[in-house]
């Protein structure tokens, strides 16, 4: 629909600024080149795939720069659509290769070489376009004769008439050639908007202005503008009259963008994105910001915009110290929003993923790895450096720096250096990367730790020995001293924490990263958490029956609980067992570990030694507690989060008073297992229920036609 003259005056300009833009009849595109050059515009418009870029064959034309323009498309006198016209410059890029006859026989090739390089050039120039909700690509074919071909030198241009834009909108403009040799040339043009749609802020929030008639309809529509991919709508709703909406402030991100448009048939759409710049926008989508883990090598940045950053990966050891990046060996990599590969050849807890902007900040740190590993591991990060003629050098990164192996210094790689080198050699220690230029291997210092310990409680022991002399001697003190004893003993066993074997049928990878989330923030609480996601290699080795027999059988010895945690698949199986008693063969992998463990739980159930020694829980919005089978109802099923203070309580020592930190604790587990639920019933890409911006939002807020 052209745009009323009045329009284009209060966009542009009054004249003669609107009258110094050329006009142009008819609807019908075209295009003309440089004085020299023949070009032809193809009758319709094509797919936009650019292709992967392939190597030239010798010399080819190139896109070398985009020039635009605005002009006018008119219909009729006063009734003008405003246009974007876009020239391409062109240039001969490449070189003929030289014929293998010309170098062994001095060019006595076949005079025949020669006629291709005498030759005129052709290419296919693509033009593609795109202006929210418009997008289209056009093809233009030109031709250079052989007089204008030479190496690196311009040959001239060939122009676009033209595509059409509404006022206000944004055009992003990409060329390349097909078959694609280079890397495409890219241009954004913003075109004037009107002046009745401004932007204000007042504090905290941030109000949309829009001075219009009191009988004007209209529409008005937010969404993020995507550099990849269609734009993702977030609001939309039709409006009458003069509007002031308001937008709080955390809602603004960078690629947030406003549409408006009369309700009428092929009326203009006004776009204008004015949070670009905003530093509120900025922080806000910073944290908005998610990693996701896919698989052992690639992870996903999942945010409402693109991110320009660089990631690398970072060693982080327990106890608090910062995050070390692993650069060298490794390198920075750059990343908006798209799926990045580190090539990693085994995952780990400590491993964490680090982002910084362009003014080098830190701005996002994940450690992806620890849900589905377990909590932090006390190893130590050997760095093997490689050089010419096979020279090797190892140094073990703690936060003063990576040391040399072996050293002098006085550090605790330094001093285990010798016992690290030898676990090394021994293939004691996990390789987690390797190329040519090093290596990265993780050394367990458990054992190390173990010895350290021994010698302290063979000190205990000589104490606990000469102590008892001593009393012996002094019989009437006896008592009080046993007294204290006995209370040593007791409060120690109640820090060492109590044994909790958590059981779960592996319906799905999410489910299995949210069962890992809750087993590492019970590891925070004074509880020995045994899952098998931990303990993969000694599920395989052992086979899953004798696995869960072990396991079960230390766990209760030990005065520990057993955790059931429920799902629709492990209903199932409950359900198939009650049934049929056995399940059908090979209906199970090798790391089913709840299938296997029916044959020994059940037995526990129908002789009535199930209470105190079981717990059961679901997650909510998963499973009602009802759906549990009733046998298995005859102990505690709790849901969460709603009833975690509940579930640590039944997860603590029988006789254990309850502790006044147990909310507190009950906050801490929520907080760590929230990211993990939100990931599991909200997926990146799918807005939560109830989210979004501008008045009205949340179910419903877009259905105004």
């Amino acid at each position: 629909m052209p745009v009323p003259w009045f329009l284009l005056s209060l966009a542009l300009g009054r004249s003669p600024v609107v009258l110094s833009l050329e006009r142009l009849v008819g609807p019908q595109d075209a295009t003309h080149c440089s004085p020299g050059l023949s070009c032809r515009l193809w009758d319709s418009d094509i797919l936009c795939l650019p292709g992967d870029i392939v190597p030239a064959p010798g010399p080819v034309l190139a896109p070398t720069h985009l020039q635009t323009e605005l002009v006018l498309r008119c219909q009729k006198e006063t009734d003008c659509d405003l246009c974007l016209r876009v020239a391409v410059h062109l240039a001969v890029h490449g070189h003929w290769e030289e014929p293998e006859d010309e170098e062994k026989f001095g060019g006595a090739a076949d005079s025949g070489v020669e006629e291709p390089r005498n030759a005129s050039l052709q290419a296919q120039v693509v033009l593609s376009f795109q202006a929210y909700p418009t997008a289209r690509c056009v093809l233009l074919e030109v031709q250079v004769p052989a007089a204008l071909v030479q190496f690196g030198q311009s040959v001239g241009s060939v122009v676009y008439d033209c595509f059409e834009a509404a006022l206000g909108s944004e055009v992003r403009i990409w060329s390349y050639t097909q078959p694609r040799y280079e890397k495409e040339l890219n241009h954004t043009q913003q075109l004037p908007a009107l002046p009745w749609l401004n932007v204000s802020a007042d504090g905290d929030n941030v109000h949309l202005v829009l001075n219009v008639s009191e009988e004007q309809h209209f529409g008005l529509s937010l969404y993020w503008n995507q550099v990849q991919g269609p734009p993702k709508p977030r609001w939309h709703k039709n409006l009458t009259g003069p509007q002031i909406i308001t937008l709080n402030h955390t809602d603004l991100v960078p690629c947030l963008c406003i549409q408006v448009w009369p309700l009428e048939p092929d009326s203009v759409r006004t776009n204008i994105c004015p949070f670009r710049e905003d530093p509120r926008a900025h922080q806000n989508l910073w944290q908005a910001a998610r990693l996701q883990l896919l698989t052992l090598q690639s992870w996903l940045l999942d945010a409402p915009c693109s991110l320009p950053a660089e990631a690398a990966l970072c060693w982080r050891a327990p106890g608090g110290d910062p995050c070390q990046p692993l650069v060298p060996p490794l390198s920075w990599e750059n990343v908006t929003v798209d799926v990045l590969e580190f090539p990693l050849l085994k995952g780990h807890p400590n491993l964490c993923v680090q982002q910084v902007n362009s003014s080098e900040k830190l701005q996002l740190q994940e450690c992806l790895w620890a849900d589905s590993l377990g909590p932090l591991k006390d190893d130590v990060l050997l760095l093997e450096t490689r050089g010419p003629q096979d020279n090797r050098s190892l140094c073990a990164l703690e936060p003063s720096g990576c040391t040399s192996l072996p050293s002098k210094a006085s550090t605790r790689a330094a001093r285990l250096g010798e016992y690290l080198l030898q676990d090394l050699q021994s293939g004691q220690c996990l390789q987690l990367w390797d190329d040519d230029l090093g290596a990265l291997w993780a050394c367990p210092m458990d054992k190390y730790i173990h010895k350290r310990w021994a010698l302290v409680w063979l000190a205990c022991l000589l104490f606990a020995a000469a102590l008892s002399l001593i009393l012996l001697l002094k019989k009437d003190h006896a008592k009080g001293w046993l007294r204290l004893l006995k209370q040593d003993v007791r409060s120690g066993a109640a820090a060492r924490g109590r044994a909790a074997l958590l059981l779960y049928s592996a319906d799905d990878s999410g489910f299995e990263r949210l069962v890992g989330a809750l087993a590492s923030a019970l590891c925070q609480l004074p509880l020995r958490v045994a899952v098998d996601l931990w303990s993969r290699r000694e599920l395989s080795a052992q086979g899953p029956v004798a696995w869960f027999h072990a396991q079960r059988r230390q766990t209760l010895q030990e005065g520990g609980v057993v955790v059931l945690l429920f799902s629709p698949g492990a209903v199932a199986l409950c359900s198939e067992w009650l049934q049929d008693g056995v399940s059908g063969p090979g209906a199970h992998g090798p790391h089913d570990a709840f299938r296997a463990s029916l044959s020994c739980v059940l037995p526990d159930f129908l002789q009535g030694r199930a209470p105190g020694s079981y717990v059961g829980a679901c997650f909510d919005r998963l499973l009602h507690p009802d759906a549990v089978p009733a046998l298995f109802r005859t102990v505690p099923v709790f849901t969460l989060p709603s009833q975690l203070p509940d579930f640590l309580g039944a997860l603590q020592q029988p006789r254990a008073p309850r502790s006044g930190r147990l909310q507190e604790r009950a906050e801490q587990v929520s907080r760590a297992l929230q990211p993990a639920l939100d990931s599991y019933f909200h997926p990146p890409g799918t807005p939560a229920p109830g989210r979004g911006v501008g008045p009205g939002a949340g179910p419903g807020a877009g259905d105004g036609t």
